[in-house]
Order: C-alpha cells, then structure tokens, then sequence
C-alpha cells in the first residue's frame, strides 16, 4: 500500500462500514488485536517478556482511545500488567470506544481516571512502569494540542526521558500531523509507531522519524485496494 491522507484513511472506514457492512467495533477488535501482536513482538526483539511487564496505557476518549481499551484486553490475556490511564471524561466516550470501555470495566482491569488537575503529575505514575503506549489522538487532530491532551503528551514525553522508558504510539503519535508529519505543537515522540491499514502521508516526511521510531502496519481485517468506491491503489500498479 502507498501512504495515504487523513482523508483517503477516513474513506476507508466509511467504506467498511457503510458499504461492506463490517461493524465498526469489529474493525477496532482487530487493529487492537493486531497492535498487540506488534507489541509483543517489540517486547520479545528487546529480549523482553510480556508476562509481568508493567505497560501504561494513555488513552483518550476518541476511537484512538478504544484501541488502547482493546490492546489493554489482549496484553492482560497474555498475562502482562497493563493500567489504562483515561485523561478524558468517561462521559465522552461514545460508540466503539463505548462498548470496549465497558468490556474492560467488566473485566475489573486497573483503570484510572486522570482528572484534568492530575494530569500535570501523570508522569510520576507514568515513571513506574516498563512501556508506555500512547493512545491518546489520533489521525483525525489536526492542529497544535490544546489543554488536557497537550499536557498529557508532555507528560509522556517526560516520563519516557527521564527513565528511558520505551514509547510504543497507536496509529499515529499524538500531536504529529497525518498529512504533514511534522508537529504543530507538542507531540509524543515514540520508538515504534503501530499504524493501521497503511502508512500515512506524513510519514513519508522524514522529520516525522523523529516522532515515529520505527513504523509497523497492523491491517484491521481489510485490503482497502479492494474497497468499492475507492481509488486507492498501490505503487505498483500506478
């Protein structure tokens, strides 16, 4: 696949949705899953072990945010250690995210709820543990971060410094911008970037390396070349 924009990205979920008639939650069922795989993987090539491991989940209330609560469910099934850490109002959270929040919350995982106060102190609790992942934003910010989830960023970005804890972001770093890859104001900056369906067009901008780390591609149960509707195709056949 050829990197695509924030928009061509939208496309391919609506198609999904709409014309395929795949849920959206099962869509985000496999994006987290398959995150989970590259997590791993990133854990065993560091000659790492996820039983035990200790893993901050960021999480935001957008469906960036759901994808955390089902990377969350798939670590804790592998017996690691993760702790979800909700820096939006659980108010907010609606529809896919909605239903994997719930799910989490059945399951009695460890889930704590920041308040906007408490996000200026996130990084001392965010300094205890082995992996961060960062599932604040997604692809659909553009523009500089504002308030709690510009904080937020910071403050993972200061608890990844000062202890050298490995950054792991899902989809996109929060704060990057999909089309440009370049920040408009703070941005996580990770050593592994979990993206989903293909790589973004920002990517390819080599200053986003520096927020980036190494870039994976996890699918989410579909080939968007084969999408009704879409022109997207890949290099080799332009």
């Amino acid at each position: 696949m050829r990197s695509l924009t924030r928009q061509e990205v939208r496309g391919v979920d609506a198609c999904a949705i709409n014309q395929l008639g795949i849920p959206g939650v099962i869509l985000m069922e496999n994006a987290g899953r398959n995150a989970a795989d590259a997590i791993e993987f990133f854990v065993k090539r560091r000659s790492g072990n996820l039983v035990g491991m200790k893993i901050a989940i960021v999480a935001g209330a957008g469906n960036n945010g759901g994808d955390g609560f089902v990377i969350a469910r798939h670590l804790a099934n592998r017996r690691a250690r993760p702790v979800t850490f909700l820096i939006a109002y659980e108010a907010k959270l609606q529809g896919d995210a909605a239903v994997n929040f719930k799910i989490i919350c059945n399951l009695e995982h460890d889930i704590r709820r920041i308040s906007s106060q408490a996000i200026a102190s996130l990084s001392d609790d965010l300094k205890k543990f082995d992996l961060i992942i960062d599932s604040a934003g997604g692809t659909g910010i553009a523009g500089a971060l504002r308030g709690d989830i510009a904080m937020a960023v910071e403050q993972i970005n200061s608890a990844a410094q000062t202890r050298q804890i490995p950054v792991i972001a899902i989809d996109i770093p929060t704060g990057l911008d999909c089309d440009t890859g370049l920040p408009l104001g703070p941005a996580v900056r990770a050593d592994m970037t979990v993206t989903f369906v293909a790589r973004k067009i920002g990517f390819d901008n080599p200053a986003s390396l520096e927020y980036t780390g190494q870039v994976i591609v996890a699918d989410i149960g579909i080939d968007p070349e084969t999408l009704p509707g879409l022109k997207i195709q890949s290099q080799k056949t332009q």
